[in-house]
Protein backbone atom coordinates (compact mmCIF):
# COMPACT_ATOMS: atom_id res chain seq x y z
CA UNK A 1 0.00 0.00 0.00
CA UNK A 2 1.26 3.49 -0.88
CA UNK A 3 1.12 5.28 2.46
CA UNK A 4 1.94 8.63 0.92
CA UNK A 5 -1.62 8.70 -0.41
CA UNK A 6 -4.34 10.39 1.62
CA UNK A 7 -7.51 8.77 2.95
CA UNK A 8 -10.62 9.12 0.81
CA UNK A 9 -12.39 12.46 1.11
CA UNK A 10 -9.43 14.57 2.31
CA UNK A 11 -6.83 16.48 0.33
CA UNK A 12 -3.92 18.87 0.61
CA UNK A 13 -4.42 22.57 -0.17
CA UNK A 14 -1.68 23.54 -2.61
CA UNK A 15 -0.09 27.01 -2.88
CA UNK A 16 -2.38 28.60 -5.49
CA UNK A 17 -5.57 27.52 -3.77
CA UNK A 18 -4.10 28.33 -0.38
CA UNK A 19 -3.46 31.91 -1.52
CA UNK A 20 -7.04 32.11 -2.78
CA UNK A 21 -8.34 30.70 0.51
CA UNK A 22 -6.25 33.16 2.52
CA UNK A 23 -7.59 36.03 0.42
CA UNK A 24 -11.19 34.92 0.90
CA UNK A 25 -10.67 34.59 4.64
CA UNK A 26 -9.09 38.05 4.81
CA UNK A 27 -12.10 39.55 3.03
CA UNK A 28 -14.50 37.81 5.39
CA UNK A 29 -12.47 38.69 8.46
CA UNK A 30 -12.94 42.36 7.61
CA UNK A 31 -16.68 41.89 7.10
CA UNK A 32 -17.09 39.99 10.37
CA UNK A 33 -15.16 42.49 12.47
CA UNK A 34 -16.91 45.49 10.90
CA UNK A 35 -20.28 44.05 11.98
CA UNK A 36 -19.20 43.52 15.59
CA UNK A 37 -18.53 39.78 15.54
CA UNK A 38 -15.91 38.23 17.81
CA UNK A 39 -13.79 35.27 16.73
CA UNK A 40 -13.76 31.97 18.57
CA UNK A 41 -11.69 28.83 18.02
CA UNK A 42 -13.55 25.86 19.36
CA UNK A 43 -12.03 22.60 20.54
CA UNK A 44 -11.36 20.07 17.80
CA UNK A 45 -12.31 17.15 20.07
CA UNK A 46 -15.50 16.84 22.09
CA UNK A 47 -17.22 14.11 24.09
CA UNK A 48 -19.58 12.01 22.03
CA UNK A 49 -22.11 12.18 24.87
CA UNK A 50 -22.39 15.96 24.35
CA UNK A 51 -24.01 15.32 20.99
CA UNK A 52 -25.82 12.13 21.94
CA UNK A 53 -27.68 14.00 24.70
CA UNK A 54 -29.12 16.86 22.61
CA UNK A 55 -31.26 17.34 19.53
CA UNK A 56 -28.71 17.76 16.76
CA UNK A 57 -28.73 18.22 13.01
CA UNK A 58 -25.65 15.97 12.84
CA UNK A 59 -26.43 12.28 12.66
CA UNK A 60 -24.29 10.17 14.98
CA UNK A 61 -23.27 7.98 12.02
CA UNK A 62 -21.58 11.04 10.45
CA UNK A 63 -19.19 11.61 13.37
CA UNK A 64 -15.55 10.52 13.49
CA UNK A 65 -15.34 8.62 16.79
CA UNK A 66 -12.39 7.46 18.86
CA UNK A 67 -11.72 6.32 22.40
CA UNK A 68 -9.88 8.57 24.85
CA UNK A 69 -7.26 7.26 27.28
CA UNK A 70 -9.90 6.92 30.00
CA UNK A 71 -12.15 4.87 27.71
CA UNK A 72 -14.65 7.66 27.02
CA UNK A 73 -15.85 8.16 23.46
CA UNK A 74 -14.79 11.42 21.81
CA UNK A 75 -15.49 12.86 18.34
CA UNK A 76 -13.77 15.17 15.89
CA UNK A 77 -15.64 18.47 15.62
CA UNK A 78 -18.76 17.61 13.54
CA UNK A 79 -20.49 21.00 13.55
CA UNK A 80 -19.56 24.58 14.43
CA UNK A 81 -23.05 25.76 15.30
CA UNK A 82 -23.28 23.19 18.09
CA UNK A 83 -19.87 24.22 19.40
CA UNK A 84 -20.74 27.94 19.36
CA UNK A 85 -24.09 27.30 21.04
CA UNK A 86 -22.30 25.35 23.79
CA UNK A 87 -19.88 28.27 24.30
CA UNK A 88 -22.64 30.90 24.33
CA UNK A 89 -24.75 28.92 26.80
CA UNK A 90 -22.02 27.79 29.19
CA UNK A 91 -19.09 30.25 28.98
CA UNK A 92 -20.45 33.67 28.00
CA UNK A 93 -22.47 35.76 30.43
CA UNK A 94 -24.09 38.51 28.37
CA UNK A 95 -27.60 38.35 26.99
CA UNK A 96 -26.27 38.85 23.47
CA UNK A 97 -23.26 37.60 21.57
CA UNK A 98 -22.07 37.71 17.98
CA UNK A 99 -19.53 34.97 17.31
CA UNK A 100 -17.64 34.14 14.12
CA UNK A 101 -15.07 31.58 13.07
CA UNK A 102 -12.87 30.00 10.44
CA UNK A 103 -12.74 26.30 11.13
CA UNK A 104 -12.81 22.78 9.73
CA UNK A 105 -15.56 20.29 10.44
CA UNK A 106 -15.35 16.55 9.89
CA UNK A 107 -17.93 14.31 8.22
CA UNK A 108 -17.28 10.57 8.53
CA UNK A 109 -20.03 9.62 6.08
CA UNK A 110 -18.74 11.67 3.15
CA UNK A 111 -16.57 10.12 0.47
CA UNK A 112 -15.96 9.91 -3.26
CA UNK A 113 -15.98 13.50 -4.54
CA UNK A 114 -17.36 14.82 -1.25
CA UNK A 115 -15.13 16.31 1.40
CA UNK A 116 -14.75 14.69 4.82
CA UNK A 117 -12.71 17.65 6.08
CA UNK A 118 -14.66 20.82 5.27
CA UNK A 119 -13.30 24.36 5.67
CA UNK A 120 -16.01 26.76 6.83
CA UNK A 121 -16.43 30.41 7.72
CA UNK A 122 -19.49 31.35 9.70
CA UNK A 123 -21.34 33.56 12.11
CA UNK A 124 -23.71 32.80 14.98
CA UNK A 125 -25.90 35.49 16.56
CA UNK A 126 -27.27 34.87 20.06
CA UNK A 127 -29.94 36.91 21.83
CA UNK A 128 -31.40 38.64 18.76
CA UNK A 129 -34.85 37.56 17.57
CA UNK A 130 -37.56 38.57 15.12
CA UNK A 131 -37.99 39.14 11.40
CA UNK A 132 -35.52 42.03 11.29
CA UNK A 133 -32.80 39.84 12.79
CA UNK A 134 -33.57 37.07 10.29
CA UNK A 135 -33.47 39.54 7.40
CA UNK A 136 -30.15 40.92 8.66
CA UNK A 137 -28.47 37.52 8.69
CA UNK A 138 -29.70 36.70 5.16
CA UNK A 139 -28.52 40.07 3.85
CA UNK A 140 -25.17 39.64 5.60
CA UNK A 141 -24.79 36.16 4.09
CA UNK A 142 -25.25 37.72 0.64
CA UNK A 143 -22.64 40.38 1.44
CA UNK A 144 -20.20 37.67 2.53
CA UNK A 145 -20.59 35.78 -0.74
CA UNK A 146 -19.95 39.01 -2.65
CA UNK A 147 -16.89 39.71 -0.49
CA UNK A 148 -15.20 36.48 -1.55
CA UNK A 149 -16.06 37.13 -5.21
CA UNK A 150 -19.15 34.97 -5.77
CA UNK A 151 -21.38 36.84 -8.23
CA UNK A 152 -24.05 34.54 -9.63
CA UNK A 153 -25.88 33.25 -6.57
CA UNK A 154 -29.32 33.04 -5.03
CA UNK A 155 -30.37 32.50 -1.42
CA UNK A 156 -33.41 30.25 -1.05
CA UNK A 157 -35.45 30.94 2.09
CA UNK A 158 -37.93 28.62 3.78
CA UNK A 159 -39.46 28.15 7.22
CA UNK A 160 -39.77 24.90 9.17
CA UNK A 161 -42.93 26.25 10.81
CA UNK A 162 -44.83 25.97 7.54
CA UNK A 163 -44.09 22.26 7.25
CA UNK A 164 -44.76 21.70 10.96
CA UNK A 165 -48.11 23.44 10.58
CA UNK A 166 -49.11 21.24 7.66
CA UNK A 167 -48.12 18.17 9.66
CA UNK A 168 -50.50 19.16 12.47
CA UNK A 169 -53.41 18.34 10.20
CA UNK A 170 -51.89 15.26 8.61
CA UNK A 171 -51.96 12.60 11.29
CA UNK A 172 -48.46 11.49 10.23
CA UNK A 173 -46.24 9.78 12.78
CA UNK A 174 -42.84 11.31 13.61
CA UNK A 175 -41.11 8.58 11.61
CA UNK A 176 -43.37 9.06 8.60
CA UNK A 177 -42.95 12.85 8.78
CA UNK A 178 -39.16 12.48 8.71
CA UNK A 179 -39.32 10.14 5.72
CA UNK A 180 -41.59 12.60 3.92
CA UNK A 181 -39.22 15.47 4.75
CA UNK A 182 -36.42 13.70 2.89
CA UNK A 183 -38.57 13.26 -0.22
CA UNK A 184 -39.68 16.90 -0.12
CA UNK A 185 -36.10 18.17 0.21
CA UNK A 186 -35.12 16.04 -2.78
CA UNK A 187 -38.06 17.43 -4.83
CA UNK A 188 -39.14 13.80 -5.25
CA UNK A 189 -42.82 14.36 -5.97
CA UNK A 190 -43.44 10.73 -6.88
CA UNK A 191 -42.35 9.38 -3.49
CA UNK A 192 -44.06 12.28 -1.71
CA UNK A 193 -47.32 11.20 -3.32
CA UNK A 194 -46.73 7.52 -2.52
CA UNK A 195 -45.90 8.29 1.12
CA UNK A 196 -48.99 10.48 1.52
CA UNK A 197 -51.23 7.90 -0.11
CA UNK A 198 -50.57 5.55 2.81
CA UNK A 199 -50.56 8.22 5.52
CA UNK A 200 -54.22 8.56 6.36
CA UNK A 201 -53.91 12.34 6.13
CA UNK A 202 -56.92 14.39 5.07
CA UNK A 203 -57.27 15.30 1.39
CA UNK A 204 -56.51 18.97 2.07
CA UNK A 205 -53.43 18.12 4.14
CA UNK A 206 -52.23 15.77 1.42
CA UNK A 207 -52.75 18.41 -1.27
CA UNK A 208 -50.77 20.99 0.72
CA UNK A 209 -47.89 18.62 1.47
CA UNK A 210 -47.82 17.40 -2.11
CA UNK A 211 -47.50 21.00 -3.29
CA UNK A 212 -44.41 21.69 -1.16
CA UNK A 213 -41.76 20.61 -3.70
CA UNK A 214 -43.21 23.06 -6.23
CA UNK A 215 -43.50 26.03 -3.85
CA UNK A 216 -40.40 27.91 -4.92
CA UNK A 217 -39.84 31.22 -6.67
CA UNK A 218 -40.44 34.88 -5.88
CA UNK A 219 -42.48 36.42 -3.09
CA UNK A 220 -45.68 35.35 -4.86
CA UNK A 221 -44.97 31.83 -3.56
CA UNK A 222 -46.03 33.00 -0.10
CA UNK A 223 -49.47 34.05 -1.38
CA UNK A 224 -49.88 30.73 -3.18
CA UNK A 225 -48.98 28.86 -0.02
CA UNK A 226 -51.54 30.77 2.06
CA UNK A 227 -54.35 29.29 -0.03
CA UNK A 228 -53.31 25.74 0.83
CA UNK A 229 -54.00 25.77 4.56
CA UNK A 230 -55.83 27.41 7.42
CA UNK A 231 -53.38 26.07 10.04
CA UNK A 232 -52.33 28.87 12.40
CA UNK A 233 -48.69 27.78 12.70
CA UNK A 234 -48.25 27.48 8.93
CA UNK A 235 -49.87 30.87 8.30
CA UNK A 236 -47.76 32.48 11.03
CA UNK A 237 -44.61 31.15 9.31
CA UNK A 238 -45.70 32.70 6.01
CA UNK A 239 -46.45 36.03 7.69
CA UNK A 240 -42.98 35.99 9.24
CA UNK A 241 -41.38 35.40 5.84
CA UNK A 242 -43.34 38.33 4.39
CA UNK A 243 -41.86 40.58 7.08
CA UNK A 244 -38.37 39.21 6.40
CA UNK A 245 -38.80 39.93 2.70
CA UNK A 246 -40.00 43.49 3.41
CA UNK A 247 -36.87 44.19 5.46
CA UNK A 248 -34.68 42.65 2.74
CA UNK A 249 -36.36 44.88 0.15
CA UNK A 250 -35.54 47.93 2.30
CA UNK A 251 -31.83 47.04 2.29
CA UNK A 252 -31.68 46.12 -1.39
CA UNK A 253 -30.83 42.49 -0.63
CA UNK A 254 -34.10 41.10 -2.01
CA UNK A 255 -32.58 40.80 -5.49
CA UNK A 256 -30.54 37.83 -4.25
CA UNK A 257 -33.47 36.08 -2.56
CA UNK A 258 -36.04 33.51 -3.59
CA UNK A 259 -38.37 31.36 -1.52
CA UNK A 260 -38.40 27.58 -1.34
CA UNK A 261 -40.96 26.22 1.11
CA UNK A 262 -39.85 22.73 0.13
CA UNK A 263 -36.51 23.36 1.86
CA UNK A 264 -37.34 21.48 5.06
CA UNK A 265 -34.33 21.06 7.33
CA UNK A 266 -34.18 19.10 10.59
CA UNK A 267 -37.35 19.77 12.57
CA UNK A 268 -35.70 18.95 15.89
CA UNK A 269 -32.86 21.44 15.35
CA UNK A 270 -34.19 24.41 13.40
CA UNK A 271 -37.00 26.48 14.88
CA UNK A 272 -37.92 29.00 12.18
CA UNK A 273 -36.49 30.51 9.02
CA UNK A 274 -33.94 28.42 7.11
CA UNK A 275 -31.92 29.35 4.05
CA UNK A 276 -29.47 27.94 1.52
CA UNK A 277 -27.07 29.73 -0.82
CA UNK A 278 -26.69 28.35 -4.34
CA UNK A 279 -24.06 29.51 -6.83
CA UNK A 280 -23.71 29.04 -10.57
CA UNK A 281 -21.55 26.07 -11.46
CA UNK A 282 -21.46 24.45 -8.01
CA UNK A 283 -23.50 21.31 -7.51
CA UNK A 284 -24.16 21.81 -3.80
CA UNK A 285 -24.98 24.75 -1.47
CA UNK A 286 -22.17 27.25 -0.89
CA UNK A 287 -23.77 28.34 2.37
CA UNK A 288 -26.46 27.15 4.73
CA UNK A 289 -28.11 28.63 7.79
CA UNK A 290 -31.22 29.29 9.80
CA UNK A 291 -32.77 29.97 13.17
CA UNK A 292 -32.32 27.47 16.00
CA UNK A 293 -33.81 29.07 19.10
CA UNK A 294 -34.06 25.88 21.17
CA UNK A 295 -30.46 24.68 20.93
CA UNK A 296 -28.78 26.76 23.65
CA UNK A 297 -31.42 25.70 26.17
CA UNK A 298 -30.21 22.14 25.76
CA UNK A 299 -26.84 23.32 27.07
CA UNK A 300 -28.53 24.88 30.10
CA UNK A 301 -29.28 28.46 29.01
CA UNK A 302 -32.13 29.67 26.83
CA UNK A 303 -30.93 32.04 24.09
CA UNK A 304 -32.40 32.83 20.70
CA UNK A 305 -29.98 32.06 17.89
CA UNK A 306 -29.53 32.38 14.14
CA UNK A 307 -26.52 31.97 11.88
CA UNK A 308 -24.95 30.56 8.74
CA UNK A 309 -21.78 28.89 7.47
CA UNK A 310 -20.02 29.34 4.13
CA UNK A 311 -18.34 26.29 2.61
CA UNK A 312 -15.03 27.86 1.63
CA UNK A 313 -14.04 25.17 -0.90
CA UNK A 314 -17.36 25.49 -2.68
CA UNK A 315 -17.16 29.29 -2.64
CA UNK A 316 -13.73 29.13 -4.27
CA UNK A 317 -15.08 26.69 -6.86
CA UNK A 318 -17.84 29.20 -7.65
CA UNK A 319 -15.24 31.82 -8.56
CA UNK A 320 -13.00 29.35 -10.41
CA UNK A 321 -10.24 29.24 -7.79
CA UNK A 322 -11.02 25.89 -6.19
CA UNK A 323 -8.87 22.79 -6.40
CA UNK A 324 -10.58 19.41 -6.45
CA UNK A 325 -14.25 19.39 -7.38
CA UNK A 326 -16.49 20.27 -4.42
CA UNK A 327 -19.69 18.24 -4.11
Amino acid sequence: MAYFKLPQGVRDILPDECRALDGAEAALRGKFLAEGFSFVRTAGLEYYDTFAGIESAVEQSKMFKMTDKDGKLIVLRPDMTLACARIAATKLHGERARLCYFSNIYDFSAGGNSEREVAQAGVEIFGEAGARSDAYVVAFAAECLKAVGVKDFIIDIGHVGFYKGLLEGSGLSEEAAEELRGYINAKDEVNVEIALRHSGASERAQAALLALPSLFGGAEVLSRAEKLTDNALALSALEHLKKVYAYLAETGAAEHVSFDLGTVKSLSYYSGMVFTGLAEGVGAPVLSGGRYDGLCAQFGRDLTAVGFAVGMGRALSAIGKGGAKQC
